[in-house]
């Protein structure tokens, strides 16, 4: 069983005197800064000058200082910027910041998983990952309510690293739903998984296929888009609330009998191996070399793969049938 942990297990004033640097004011970023100074703490974030994040934080009432600066003054170090830019960004403004009594702080566990960030050994490194996005960790927050939380303790030099990051996890409201323990290793590879097999990559081609099967069949590709795009909200936010079964009791008998006697059909032994095999990818480091090296490379394959996609005609279609529903604006 793993443990959660909730409010009365944090203590905001664990945090008392430090400052919280928040490196990148993107969604997550700006919405866990915010939640924390609104918590009571000190914070002070990093943004690139003139970009519209380092706008947007002027409005909010910061004022966006370098990495550098950030690395120097604060005490906790959150890094929120994306993933492929994270090692470099550390090691020329914040490795030579992280001295003893410090905390390093990610949302996200690749770069420390796969070691392209090593940190000394005498500074706390830890995660608090918000299981939902930067605009409801802040929407939640201001409904007296929060977004579920991973906590993970890599490095505890100061042993107390994991009183820090409940308080933290506290001060942008992850523990009022709950802050469930895990491992970088864990967070890491299950995230990476999780997002190529179904989220991102199993779901776009299941997406694709199916259109495609359909439209080469000679049927309607405005159809064909409505039933196998459109309609995929109406089963996801129905997963969502109210899990597979909760689901299955809410569509049609027809559709229920479907998913049970045709899902394995498509979910097979063979598809089954392959994630099987993808996994194993991601376990030995195997992906993330691919990945660092398609960055250093500058994206060719990156690149090439976001053209194609935004050529596919499902794209045509469909920006013509969302024409049609302004209500999803």
């Amino acid at each position: 069983m793993v443990k959660i942990y909730n409010d009365k297990q944090a203590d905001l004033k664990q945090l008392k005197g430090k400052t919280i640097a928040i490196i990148g004011y993107g969604i997550q970023g700006r919405s866990q800064a915010m939640n924390l100074r609104d918590s009571g703490l000190k914070v002070i974030v990093s943004e690139l000058k003139d970009t519209e994040n380092y706008k947007i934080a002027l409005k909010d009432g910061f004022k966006p200082v370098d990495a550098a600066t950030a690395a120097k003054d604060g005490d906790i170090i959150q890094i929120l910027t994306q993933d492929h830019v994270q090692a470099d960004m550390y090691n020329k403004f914040i490795a030579a910041e992280m001295k003893p009594g410090k905390s390093l702080v990610f949302s996200h566990g690749f770069n420390i998983h796969f070691k392209q960030i090593v940190p000394p050994k005498n500074v706390d490194v830890w995660m608090i990952a918000p299981k939902g996005p930067g605009a409801l960790v802040r929407q939640q927050y201001e409904e007296g309510k929060g977004v579920p939380c991973l906590v993970a303790i890599y490095q505890d030099a100061s042993k107390h690293a994991l009183k820090d990051a409940l308080a933290y996890a506290k001060g942008i409201g992850g523990t009022r739903a709950g802050v469930i323990e895990t491992t970088f290793k864990e967070e890491t590879e299950t995230d990476l998984f999780g997002e190529q097999v179904v989220l991102c990559g199993g779901c776009s081609e299941l997406i694709y296929a199916g259109f495609e099967t359909l439209v080469n069949a000679g049927y309607a590709p405005e159809i064909a888009y409505y039933e196998c795009l459109h309609e995929l909200k109406l089963i996801t936010d129905l997963i969502y609330s109210k899990g597979i079964d909760g689901m299955r009791r809410r569509v049609s008998d027809t559709a229920e009998y479907g998913d049970y006697s045709r899902g394995p059909r498509i979910i097979n032994k063979k598809t089954r191996a392959e994630m099987q095999k993808i996994l194993k990818e991601i376990q030995t480091g195997k992906f993330a070399k691919e990945w660092i090296e398609e960055n250093k490379k500058g994206r060719p394959n990156f690149n090439k793969y976001r053209q194609a996609s935004a050529k596919h005609p499902i794209e045509a279609v469909g920006k013509k049938l969302r024409g049609m529903m302004p209500w999803m604006e």
